[in-house]
């Protein structure tokens, strides 16, 4: 007797919540890699990581579920739900299936060494000690886009990965116009007078930072049954389903700058991974829309909300309890401004708004000419330094706070930092929609009230999983596709004011 819809979609279910366990147990070990393991653990830790991934992959390329997805995909009864999972899911399935069960547990491994060579590298302040393991991560990569395949660049192949159908024809002329129209602001700018930021820079004790962050975490609705927030070298958001979702966050002690943005900035992408329908565990619907879209919800909340008079009018006297002794002397008209210095700086979780951009520039020009092979790993650090004199006019005194910053290319996430960028101008546009839907919007913020724009984002964002394309998803909230100009417009609307430009 033939299956019948819902017993061949029941069976589909079941193969990707197993694949999903898998992969979540495999994140489960690589946030502990992050976090609490000691160093000893680096060898087996890597092992363990590539036998998971393995196992995932080869339940997700099976003959099995490739049956079912076929056969599926001819169901005329099939819900709306169904019909969108199983679209997306053969997608994933025929991209899946160009990487060999070898290949994936080769490069596992080989993110796991990379990964703690980065550690190491850092810790000896010396870009030599990871460019070994690195050299060997981007030959992975080259072999990973040509297994893939493209039409014009092997940029374009690892690119799709964190942004549905992004290109280098897409992403050049995007770059284009950040380095025709944020300079003639960033000049105006250094043309004024300097705001004042000494003060984040006096000792606010580790402990103090940590509880005032668990504060405003719970204030935009983090669910800290579902979640919780840790140490680690380099801050990001790791899901287990949207019941756990773990944040992390580093401390300076000498400058407090350094955890809070980074701590509201995490929030916002916890927020989105908890807001998550949890019935599409597994499920494509169950996954967020594009890391674009992911990097807009934490940009939303860092910038739109968190760097915003407004925001502080509620939150600076519960700041100033916290250290009275540092910001006794300091207004939260003064906090504001200083939260919105724009300067060049060498740091890109650090960067301001505006020179922010050009942090991601260049990595983005950097990791698409080591894909296409016209720069070597060794030539990395001084073309990093030339870049940043060039763009930046600043000059990393060290590999630290230069070229062995970021840890995106220790885990071979190239293709990863274009959609820092799209997730910004994706951020510009939908707080303006949600300044007309929300009319009332800025006087919630000034009184802490934040669950009704939370309730806006899972309405027209969260609950959506990725059903649709960023593209798709920016025109159903907004009227329009992705338009820049909804980001210079915030810029100059804020900048205007604090530099009276």
């Amino acid at each position: 007797m033939p299956e019948t819809t819902q017993q061949l979609y029941f069976s589909y279910c079941d193969i990707m919540q197993k694949a999903a366990d898998v992969n979540y147990a495999s994140a489960v070990l690589g946030w502990d890699q992050e976090t609490y393991m000691p160093p000893k653990g680096a060898d087996a830790r890597g092992r363990q990581l590539s036998t998971l991934a393995g196992q995932a992959h080869e339940i997700l390329t099976s003959d099995k579920l490739e049956q079912l997805l076929k056969e599926l995909s001819t169901r005329g009864d099939l819900n709306d739900i169904g019909k969108n999972n199983v679209r997306l899911s053969r997608e994933d399935f025929e991209k899946n299936k160009k990487l060999t069960p070898a290949f994936v547990e080769e490069l596992t491994k080989q993110t796991s060494e990379c990964f703690n060579a980065w550690i190491e590298a850092r810790k000896k302040n010396d870009f030599s000690v990871f460019a070994p393991s690195l050299s060997k991560m981007v030959a992975l990569k080259r072999k990973q886009a040509e297994m893939y395949g493209y039409k014009v660049h092997p940029y374009d192949a690892l690119a799709d990965d964190y942004e549905k159908g992004i290109t280098v024809a897409v992403l050049d002329p995007v770059f284009a116009g950040i380095r025709e129209q944020l300079p003639p602001i960033l000049d105006k700018i250094k043309a004024a007078v300097q705001v004042d930021d000494t003060f984040f820079y006096r000792h606010f004790p580790k402990g103090q930072q940590w509880e005032f962050s668990l504060d405003v975490l719970k204030s935009m609705g983090f669910d800290f049954e579902a979640g919780r927030q840790d140490y680690s070298e380099h801050p990001f958001t790791t899901s287990f389903a949207p019941s756990d979702v773990r944040l992390t966050t580093r401390v300076d002690e000498n400058n407090y700058a350094s955890m809070l943005w980074s701590c509201i900035h995490e929030g916002g992408h916890g927020l989105y991974e908890q807001g998550l329908p949890e019935d599409q565990y597994g499920l494509p619907l169950g996954s967020a829309a594009s890391l674009g879209i992911h990097e807009s919800q934490s940009r939303i909340w860092e910038n739109c909300i968190g760097r915003g008079l407004d925001f502080w009018k509620f939150f600076y006297p519960k700041l100033q309890a916290r250290f009275p002794e540092q910001l006794t002397d300091v207004t939260a008209e003064a906090f504001f401004k200083a939260s919105n210095k724009v300067e060049p700086s060498l740091i890109r979780t650090e960067a301001d708004e505006l020179t922010y951009h050009f942090h991601v520039m260049i990595r983005y020009e950097i990791e698409k000419q080591l894909i296409e092979g016209s720069l070597d790993v060794k030539d990395l650090p001084a073309k990093w330094n030339e870049l940043y004199r060039q763009y930046l006019g600043i000059t990393p005194p060290d590999d630290k706070s230069g070229v062995l910053q970021d840890v995106h290319w220790s885990h071979g996430s190239f293709g990863y930092f274009p959609t820092y960028t799209l997730g910004s101008f994706y951020a510009a546009q939908f707080y303006a929609q949600a300044q007309k839907d929300i009319p009332n919007l800025l006087k919630q913020v000034s009184n802490g009230e934040l669950a009704e724009l939370l309730q806006w984002l899972w309405e027209k964002v969260h609950r959506h999983g990725r059903r649709f394309t960023s593209e798709e998803l920016c025109e159903r909230i907004t009227g329009q596709k992705l338009d820049p100009s909804f980001f210079i417009r915030y810029i100059q609307d804020k900048y205007m004011g604090i530099y009276g430009i």
